[in-house]
């Protein structure tokens, strides 16, 4: 997949999302490019764990590990707290 191809979703798209498998595809798509402010990128971990968490309750045979994907996420949006672009090597 070309780089052009990973900026084809939308932030739009993955309010849509009724799956796991659906936001596996279509968030990484949304990953900021390298060199991003460090908002937006705690900002995409945060819409990610929000998109998870409605996942769980949407894609129920998959509750728990959608779960697990949203703590991950709002972890990594956490940990940004303080960091930054030096620190973290974006």
């Amino acid at each position: 997949m070309t780089v052009a191809g990973r900026r084809e979703a939308t932030w739009a798209q993955a309010q849509k999302i009724a799956s796991l498998s659906e936001a596996h595809e279509v968030l990484p798509r949304l990953i900021p490019r390298k060199g991003a402010e460090l908002a937006e990128v705690k900002r995409f971990h945060e819409r990610s764990a929000e998109i998870y968490r409605r996942v769980a309750e949407i894609d129920r045979g998959h509750h728990h590990e959608a779960l697990y994907w949203a703590d991950r996420e709002a972890r990594r949006a956490r940990e940004l707290d303080g960091s930054t672009i030096e620190t973290l090597g974006l």
